[in-house]
C-alpha cells in the first residue's frame, strides 16, 4: 500500500513540478532552442526551486498553488488538450462548454498535483542522452527517468508541441501509462454515464489516475 501512494505522488510531483520549472524558462525559449535543451535546463531550476522549501510550500500551498496557475499558460497548451480530452464530444459542445472545460480541467490539474508537488522525495531527476528523432518539425518528446529513494526508476516521457514559436507541453506518459488517453477515456465514460449532458460532466470533471496502474505501467 506505501509504495502504490508512493508512485501516484510522484505523478503528481512529476507533471507540475516539471511544469513549474519550464514556467520560469517559458519567456526565452525560441524554435532555435531545442525541446530536449528547454526540459533538460528546466530540471536544474526545478532543483533550485524545490530543494530546501518542502516544508514552507507545505505551509503556503496556496502560494504555490497561485504561482502554479500564473505560469501555466507559458508551458501548457490547454486549449490543445482539452480538444484532445473531450475527444469526439468537442464537436458538438458549444464555444462556452469548451472553454468552460478547459477552465475546470486546467484547475483540477492545479489543486491536485501542487498538493503532490512537496510530497514525494527522489534521488535523482535525469533526462536521458539519447532522445527519438521528431516524425514533425512542430511537435517532439523528450524522454527522461525519476528514480525514487527505494532505487526505482520511473520512465517519463513529455510530448511537446511548438505554439507561436514556444515548445508547450500537451500531453505525459508516465511508466507507460498515457495521461492524455486516460483523461479522454475518463471523459467519454462520464458522457456515456451522463447520458452526454456536457454540463453535467464538466461540473463534476475530477479525472483520476490509480495508483496501481502507475505503479504496474502500460502501454504508451
Amino acid at each position: 500500500m506505501r509504495q502504490m501512494t508512493l508512485s501516484l505522488a510522484l505523478f503528481r510531483r512529476l507533471l507540475l513540478g516539471l511544469c513549474l520549472a519550464l514556467a520560469s524558462l517559458a519567456v526565452s525559449a525560441s524554435p532555435e532552442r531545442s525541446p530536449e535543451q528547454v526540459i533538460r535546463d528546466s530540471i536544474d531550476e526545478l532543483m533550485g526551486q524545490i530543494d530546501g522549501r518542502k516544508d514552507y510550500y507545505a505551509d503556503n500551498i496556496d502560494e504555490l498553488k497561485a504561482l502554479v496557475d500564473d505560469s501555466l499558460d507559458d508551458i501548457a497548451d490547454f486549449r490543445y488538450i482539452g480538444a484532445s480530452v473531450m475527444g469526439r464530444y468537442f464537436q458538438n459542445a458549444t464555444p462556452q462548454q469548451r472553454s468552460r472545460f478547459v477552465n475546470v480541467f486546467r484547475q483540477t490539474l492545479i489543486d491536485t498535483y501542487t498538493k503532490g508537488l512537496v510530497t514525494f522525495d527522489y534521488r535523482e531527476l535525469r533526462v536521458l542522452e539519447s532522445q527519438r528523432a521528431p516524425r514533425h518539425e512542430d511537435q517532439a518528446s523528450v524522454a527522461m527517468e525519476v528514480v525514487a529513494m527505494d532505487g526505482t526508476v520511473y520512465p517519463v516521457s513529455y510530448t511537446l508541441r511548438q505554439t507561436d514559436g514556444q515548445w508547450k507541453v500537451v500531453n505525459v506518459i508516465v511508466n507507460g501509462v498515457n495521461l492524455g488517453l486516460t483523461f479522454r477515456n475518463q471523459f467519454d465514460q462520464a458522457m456515456r454515464n451522463e447520458g452526454r449532458d456536457y454540463d453535467a460532466v464538466i461540473a463534476n470533471w475530477s479525472p483520476e489516475i490509480a495508483a496501481e496502474e502507475l505503479e504496474e505501467g502500460g502501454s504508451a
